[in-house]
């Protein structure tokens, strides 16, 4: 739909009031819809009763008169017609048979056939086989119903509820192309296609010119092409581009007010038809599109709003849908301010991290515990950026989200581990070994005989957990600061962090992590901020500093840091007053 040089017809029929004689080319299969497919649209329609229910488009091009060549739609439109068919029969012709018939270029009797539903020519070729089968689906459907008022309601809610959307294209389109482009998905009709398509139509633009199309045509294309740039995406939703085939659906779908629970797939579309059908002119709706872009890029461009706004998201703290409606009215349903915008803003991230307790008796332990660090954790990352960034950093919500190789799945992770959690296999035991012999070898004289064990351990062919695990707690006694280690599972010695599923590397102490960030750092790996601060040794004094471990003096530091960074938003400081009894 990058050209508006074809003539496009586009508008909503129910499905009592579709009319004319249906061509189905030689390029298309028969009709092959199974027991499946029939039973799911019967049930659909049935269980939506009298609420608006919507079809897969058809897509049409007019041969002439009330004649069109059938490009979409041609198993939905036959099975439509098999219904009408059985409910007349059933009624004894007091409801009507489907006003459209359809011809099969391939079949040149199939016309007739469906007239007549002749079981007795089931077994003649495959398309009498399978539009025969419907049909017995639909009778057996109905069978298991009250089967009186469900045939009125099914009657009843093709004229007044079910809708199917027409898509009509200009006779010089090419049909065989256009066919093998939406059959191979291409280019589907998703609600954003049809939504471009209602600005194109040549019916449906009193108010605009040919012009002002070429424009709004232009425009759509440069919104999508910004909303491409994974900077402003992933600052406006969690979701991977797969939930969108184009992303200015999230636009649409944002004006339209549709929920993320909503699975209606044309639920944006007839929000836009509707304000077209109520005669609100297509420039003015069009504006408020472009309206609502620019407000989401103004916010984008913003230092403040982009990181506030941007931490909501990722935290799943408030959709972009919220936010939005926030933006529009205040409380009192009045226009809000941007200094009030950004006020609420901020209560929201104060109320996401606000808990019952202290955040020092948290514990990594505890299920609900893990979650309110972890979103702790991600405002230190955004806030220590914006505060530091003085307009020229900000926070990359796109690499913190996705990535190359796909969605990022990041998790608290121990910055000196002391267990051995998820470990099963010598391999891993293995592997742990000899990430930490380079940390005992770096420590210097006296450690001989523990770097000879670590080897030979390595170079068994079975490798015991009980020698492994005495091995073990020697390397974490020569690589652990002194003191109780009370502090292992809280907030003091957490970081986000995503080293996949290496399990070595996720119990490894301090100086084995520190090697592993600074290597992922060489290879432009995104660290978040605040955990490459922490294995840097940014937070700590260099008169407390310890290069290979990760000590009392390292944790009260961090927790400092935490307290000054997020001191607007937490309702008392954390400490560690328990570590240092």
């Amino acid at each position: 739909m990058n050209s508006i040089k074809a003539y496009i017809k586009l508008e909503t029929k129910y499905v009592g009031f579709v009319q004319g004689k249906f061509h189905v080319p030689s390029f298309q299969r028969g009709y092959r819809w199974g027991r499946d497919e029939v039973t799911r649209l019967l049930d659909d329609i049935n269980s939506n009763g009298t609420k608006n229910y919507c079809l897969q488009p058809i897509v049409v091009r007019r041969r002439g008169g009330d004649c069109f060549e059938l490009i979409d739609g041609q198993q939905r439109l036959t099975t439509l017609f098999l219904i009408y068919k059985y409910m007349n029969v059933s009624s004894s012709g007091f409801l009507d048979e489907a006003k459209f018939s359809l011809f099969y270029e391939t079949r040149a009797k199939s016309e007739e056939f469906l007239a007549s539903i002749d079981r007795s020519k089931k077994e003649e070729n495959i398309d009498y086989w399978f539009m025969c089968d419907a049909y017995e689906t639909i009778e057996a459907w109905f069978g298991n119903k009250d089967k009186k008022s469900t045939l009125t309601n099914i009657n009843k809610y093709f004229d007044e509820n079910v809708k199917i959307i027409w898509y009509e294209v200009d006779e010089s389109e090419d049909a065989i192309a256009l066919f093998t482009r939406l059959n191979i998905g291409k280019i589907p009709l998703t609600s954003a296609e049809l939504v471009k398509a209602m600005f194109l139509s040549r019916d449906n633009n009193s108010d605009m010119d040919r012009a002002k199309q070429e424009e709004i045509s232009l425009q759509w294309d440069n919104i999508e092409k910004e909303l491409h740039n994974n900077s402003l995406w992933y600052f406006l939703t969690n979701r991977s581009n797969a939930k969108y085939q184009t992303r200015i659906d999230l636009i649409l779908d944002l004006i339209s007010g549709k929920s993320a629970d909503n699975k209606e797939k044309y639920f944006t579309f007839f929000y836009f038809d509707a304000l077209n059908q109520n005669e609100k002119k297509l420039s003015e709706i069009w504006k408020g599109i472009q309206h609502t872009f620019l407000i989401l890029k103004d916010w984008y461009e913003d230092h403040e709003l982009y990181h506030k706004i941007g931490y909501l998201i990722a935290s799943n703290t408030k959709s972009l849908q919220d936010i939005f409606a926030l933006s529009k009215r205040d409380k009192e349903g009045m226009g809000i301010t941007k200094k009030q915008f950004k006020s609420e803003l901020d209560a929201y991230i104060k109320k996401s991290i606000a808990i019952p307790t202290n955040y020092s008796e948290l514990s990594y332990e505890k299920t609900t515990d893990y979650a309110r660090i972890s979103k702790l954790l991600l405002l230190f990352n955004v806030e220590a950026v914006r505060q530091n960034g003085e307009q020229t950093h900000w926070f990359p919500f796109e690499k913190f989200k996705f990535q190359k190789t796909g969605r990022v799945s990041w998790s608290l992770e121990h910055i000196h581990a002391q267990q051995s959690e998820g470990m099963q296999k010598q391999g891993d035991w293995k592997e742990w070994l000899r990430l930490h012999l380079s940390s005992i070898v770096s420590l210097g004289d006296g450690n001989d005989e523990l770097i000879g064990e670590m080897k030979n351990a390595c170079e068994k062919e079975r490798l015991e957990r009980l020698e492994f695990e005495e091995i073990q707690q020697k390397v974490i006694q020569k690589l652990s600061a002194q003191g109780n280690t009370e502090y292992m599972h809280s907030i003091a010695n957490l970081a986000l962090l995503n080293m996949s599923d290496n399990a070595a590397l996720n119990n490894s102490t301090f100086d084995v992590k520190r090697n592993a960030i600074i290597e992922m750092d060489k290879k432009g790996q995104y660290i978040p901020f605040c955990t490459k601060m922490v294995f840097l040794k940014y937070y700590t004094p260099s008169a407390s500093n310890q290069l290979h471990f990760w000590g009392q003096p390292d944790r009260v530091a961090y927790i400092k840091a935490i307290n000054s960074t997020l001191k607007n938003y937490l309702a008392e400081e954390i400490s560690i007053e328990k570590e240092a009894e």
